[in-house]
Formats: C-alpha cells, structure tokens, sequence
C-alpha cells in the first residue's frame, strides 16, 4: 500500500502537513490555556512526528517515481 505513488502523494502532500497544522494548533491552544507541559509535548513530539512522516512519505514517493520511470 505504501508503495504506490498516489497514495504517498495523498500522505505526503495532504493528510500528514494537515494533521501537523491540526497538532500545533491544538499544542498552542492547550499552551494557552494553561497546560503548559502537555501543550508543549503535543506541539514539539506530536506536531514533528507528522511533518516528518509527511517528509518520509515524499522521499518514498520521489523513489517510486524514480523507479517506476526506471521499469519502463
């Protein structure tokens, strides 16, 4: 499933930066109202988890293009 081009696009250029937004947004809300901690463990571990996964996810698509380019 995660070798397929149109799936990592999906990844890697919407559903992971959206849920890295969704992150830091809900990291600075809870910062801001007053759970300092947590807040700042969603914004730093939860939020680079995602940018990076989506980061991961376009390097694997970049490969696969390479090599399906490559096949033909």
């Amino acid at each position: 499933m995660l070798t397929k081009s149109e799936t990592l696009f999906v990844l890697g250029y919407m559903l992971l930066p959206l849920l890295a937004l969704l992150s830091a947004i809900v990291g600075l809300t809870m910062i801001l109202g007053g759970d300092k901690i947590l807040g700042a463990i969603v914004l730093v571990v939860v939020t680079q988890a995602f940018a990076f996964g989506a980061f991961f996810a376009l390097r694997k698509r970049k490969h696969a293009l390479l090599t399906e380019h490559d096949g033909e």
